[in-house]
């Protein structure tokens, strides 16, 4: 039997370099999985759309699709739930994070990008409208606290607070000795600077407002990074894993009916008696016809 479809849907960006880098995650899930069925789809900005693709798939076969997400958020709950439920046999995985893997792999960016201990850390992510995301964006922010001894704290690009803009600013109070200063007494020292890590996939619209917010040092986006394919095949496997378990289950057994005295008929038996039946009601309707009382 082959294995369901992955449908690998991202949000979708103008940048053709952002874009670029996306198509060659999908590549690298291919090429751990050689002859999985790997498929492009997108929930905005770019073709083809998620919901085509899925309305597109081949009659009978099996999809999961896998969101190239990194929180749960709308594109999650809303976008790709419906299209997977517009289309039976079709299922939906995790998205991408959190993930202690892309954990680490912050903290390498951080590394790369020359950030010592000294500095502090804004955790700028897209933001979203569920509050879901924010919550898979706190618990990263612990797992990158586990790696790293900075001051962070996170921040959103969109549709939740603090901005990362604000969130810039307060840290850069903090450094001064500023209004914000007592809130992270003794967690700081005084000449770091203010660091955005980039909890981003790829370039594009909102790792280019990471440049305009007002910090010292941008990280790289995630990608590239032979980690994110991996996930992506657990999230995979997870569902595929998942719909299995559920359709192999014991179907619940139709309740009993009631007891009746007359035991039940064998076929045979119950022929012979349909057979009888039929005999006798043609011989009452002779007699009420021809010999009426």
């Amino acid at each position: 039997m082959n294995s369901p479809i992955m449908i690998a849907c991202a949000h979708g960006t103008s940048s053709t370099q952002g874009a670029a880098e996306v198509n060659a995650l999908r590549d690298a899930i291919a090429a751990l999985r050689p002859g999985l069925d790997v498929r492009e789809a997108y929930v905005d900005v770019q073709q083809p759309d998620l919901v085509d693709v899925v309305a597109g798939l081949p009659e009978g076969e099996p999809a999961v699709v896998v969101p190239l997400l990194l929180s749960v958020g709308y594109h999650v709950k809303v976008d790709i739930a419906r299209a997977v439920k517009s289309r039976p046999g079709s299922a939906a995985a995790a998205p991408l994070g959190p993930d202690p893997r892309l954990a680490a792999l912050l903290d390498q960016r951080l590394r790369e990008a020359g950030v010592t201990d000294r500095d502090v850390i804004v955790l700028a992510a897209a933001g979203s409208s569920n509050a879901k995301a924010a919550v898979s964006v706190e618990e990263l922010l612990g797992q990158l606290q586990e790696l790293r001894s900075n001051r962070m704290v996170a921040a959103y690009g969109a549709s939740a607070k603090p901005s990362v803009p604000d969130a810039v600013t307060m840290l850069r109070e903090e450094l001064e000795g500023g209004a914000g200063a007592g809130e992270s007494a003794g967690a700081v020292d005084v000449g770091g600077r203010v660091v955005i890590a980039s909890y981003l996939l790829a370039p594009g619209y909102f790792h280019d407002q990471l440049a305009k917010a007002g910090a010292d040092v941008v990280t790289e986006p995630l990608l590239p990074s032979p980690v994110l394919a991996e996930i992506a095949l657990e999230r995979y496997d997870a569902a595929v894993a998942q719909a299995s378990e559920a359709t192999s289950e014991t179907p619940a057994e139709a309740p009993s009916q009631a007891p009746t005295n007359k035991p039940a008929a064998a076929p045979a038996e119950a022929q012979q008696d349909a057979q009888e039946g039929g005999f006798f009601k043609a011989v009452r309707r002779f007699v009420t016809k021809y010999f009426p009382r």
